[in-house]
């Protein structure tokens, strides 16, 4: 059994050797390599694995600002494992926790799992999977008893293997700079008729920082979430969609997206999923 850890960077300053010395001091017995993705970060925040100790188990990948969710697909690309672990690279872990977080998924429980995120600097915090609010915003979801279902999966750490990875084409390829790529490839994976599970006995700290590493506006994010849309969505939802874009520009927005193919992958979308989206909303109990 090999893992691929994959690490999508981009200006993450000290972050970046802080996850890695985080990582590589916690007790294991899976074999796994490391694949950091620097995103064309100006920072020189990973100038330091030239000479890092571990620098024989890093492959170390530069990509000119593809965005979020195309560097993760550039690591996964790359990747020589049997199982995927995209792990953002503002992370503390603990001992045992890629061993645990493999268990549900080779025990055949689930297709994808979370661990429990909890906040550097803030004991107070922690998550356990995730849901959507009627605005489309994500809300952290209460401590379940065991291995439970979550609507999505925090992409601070989502583990899968990379057969249902492929099988579902990994994150969303046409998605602009950020926003919105936790929750596609969550409901793409729930709607082609895998499961995901968060397991709330494996925790790892995150840390949410106050501004974001890429220069994102409003209409990328607004963008990727017309793509989720009409690749996902029934017509009525489409239009709930429309109506959040409150910049006087849903319909340039919307016109982009039908330009770039959405109704083609729409089309082979529906052929392929086993479940419709209001099965999804239903299950989840999410107003939208």
């Amino acid at each position: 059994m090999s893992v691929s850890l994959i690490f999508p960077v981009k200006n993450e300053g000290d972050n970046v050797k802080k996850t890695l010395d985080s990582l590589f001091s916690k007790k294991t017995n899976t074999h796994f390599e490391v694949i950091v993705v620097d995103d064309g970060s100006t920072d020189d925040g990973c100038f330091f694995l030239h000479s890092y100790s571990h620098r024989n188990s890093i492959q170390l990948i530069t990509t000119d600002g593809v965005g979020a969710a195309n560097a993760r697909n550039t690591g996964a690309y790359a990747a020589e494992g049997e199982f995927l672990v995209f792990c953002d690279a503002h992370l503390q872990f603990e001992d045992w926790w890629i061993d645990h977080l493999l268990d549900p998924i080779l025990s055949g429980l689930t297709d994808a799992v979370s661990p429990a995120i909890g906040s550097i600097g803030n004991d107070h915090f922690i998550g356990y999977g995730q849901s959507l609010k009627p605005n489309f915003r994500i809300k952290w979801n209460a401590m379940p008893q065991s291995l439970n279902e979550t609507a999505v999966l925090p992409g601070a750490c989502i583990v899968i293997t990379k057969k249902v990875f492929e099988d579902i084409g990994g994150f969303e390829k046409r998605f602009k700079t950020w926003g919105h790529e936790d929750v596609e490839i969550s409901i793409k994976l729930w709607l082609f008729g895998y499961r995901c599970h968060v397991l709330p006995s494996v925790k790892i700290l995150h840390l949410f920082r106050k501004t974001l590493p890429y220069n994102v506006g409003y209409q990328d994010i607004y963008y990727n979430l017309m793509w989720i849309a009409y690749s996902h969505f029934n017509a009525r939802r489409i239009l709930t969609c429309r109506k959040l874009i409150h910049d006087g520009k849903a319909g340039e927005i919307e016109k982009r997206v039908l330009d770039n193919g959405a109704l083609i992958q729409r089309k082979d979308y529906f052929s392929r999923r086993k479940r419709e989206d209001n099965w999804y909303f239903n299950k989840f109990q999410i107003d939208f």
